[in-house]
């Protein structure tokens, strides 16, 4: 059957054009991955033509879903009080945009640990599920994402992909990320490497990026110092007091890799303070390129993240748990960024 002239197209039109079941155009417009890449163009091509709308009301009532997903940053340490990570930040338009894509609303959230945060957003119906953005301490927050599970929550959160973690998680290769910027400062002829960030299952993403650093230092026969990995947040003053803890201890170190850029920034000051140069007595390396890593001066070599591919992959993560369709790779690749701060 065709449509009638000058009626509404509906889904059941572009079933027809398209050769396909209705249920299937339905899928196919959500963005769901259920529907091959090809049908889903063909039936996106011939809702164009028809200039073809979702009722999202309708279908929302049809679906017993809200069509929205709730966005949640959690308090991180930052100089500028916003209590938000930089690099989530710079995620967030990726995020926006994956879910443009898709036809979801995005209902953003600045939440305190200790809240029932979960409680307000999907077990209310105003989110069919969770994005979670900064943690803390995993060890404390782990109690919430196991009681998520128990709630049978839809959720996806960004940080450390590996056995043992609760719940979908999608991340860097933080271990691949350590092995990069260990490699390079070896090449630079530099031996003594120094880690700031805490190096344990309080911080996994952290843990992960040191035990990379060790194997490419126990690969080219260089034994990793004890002495030279100094515990700190992502906050500037936070590698301050870490750089100023190692040129206390008096171990001898030509290079540092630190967990993040805020890290590293705060401690090229404390090295500056104390008379030492970058990279001439010290090389140092940050992670995640935020914008501030090329205005430092030197400007700072890092381990960059892929923020768009990460925005896109927790949308497409959650939503395959929503329709529970079978998720996708969970770890994202990472790339060195060489600047001045290791004479690049």
């Amino acid at each position: 059957m065709g449509r009638q002239p000058g009626s509404k197209p509906t889904s059941f039109d572009i079933a027809y054009l398209a050769g396909v079941s209705q249920p299937t155009v339905s899928r196919a417009l959500r963005g769901s991955r259920s529907v091959s890449l090809a049908t889903r163009q063909r039936i996106e091509a011939i809702a164009r033509d028809l200039n073809y709308s979702v009722d999202k009301n309708a279908s929302s009532l049809r679906s017993q879903r809200s069509n929205t997903i709730a966005l949640l940053f959690f308090e991180d340490p930052t100089p500028d009080e916003s209590n938000i990570n930089p690099f989530f930040l710079a995620m967030l338009g990726a995020i926006t945009r994956q879910c443009g894509a898709r036809g979801l609303d995005l209902l953003i959230s600045f939440q305190k640990m200790e809240h029932d945060w979960h409680v307000r957003y999907q077990d209310s119906h105003r989110a069919d599920g969770l994005i979670l953005l900064g943690y803390g301490d995993y060890r404390l927050y782990e109690r919430r994402l196991t009681d998520l599970v128990g709630h049978g929550t839809h959720f996806v959160r960004w940080g450390s992909v590996g056995e043992g973690m609760i719940g979908p998680t999608v991340g860097s290769d933080n271990v691949g990320a350590g092995r990069l910027a260990g490699a390079h400062l070896l090449d630079l002829g530099r031996r003594h490497i120094a880690f700031l960030g805490h190096a344990d299952g309080h911080y996994p993403e952290f843990a992960d990026r040191y035990a990379g650093l060790c194997q490419a230092m126990a690969e080219r026969g260089v034994a990793p110092d004890a002495t030279l990995q100094v515990d700190a947040l992502t906050a500037e003053d936070a590698g301050d007091a870490a750089a100023r803890t190692l040129i206390a201890r008096g171990t001898p170190f030509d290079a540092i890799f630190a967990a993040s850029d805020l890290i590293a920034i705060g401690a090229m000051r404390a090295l500056a303070e104390a008379g030492l140069s970058v990279p001439g007595d010290v090389a140092i390396i940050g992670f995640d390129d935020i914008p501030t890593a090329s205005l430092t001066s030197p400007p700072l070599t890092t381990i960059m993240q892929d923020m768009k591919g990460a925005g896109q992959l927790l949308v497409d993560t959650l939503v395959c748990q929503i329709e529970a369709t079978p998720l996708p790779p969970s770890t994202l690749p990472v790339r060195l960024v060489v600047r001045k701060s290791t004479g690049g």
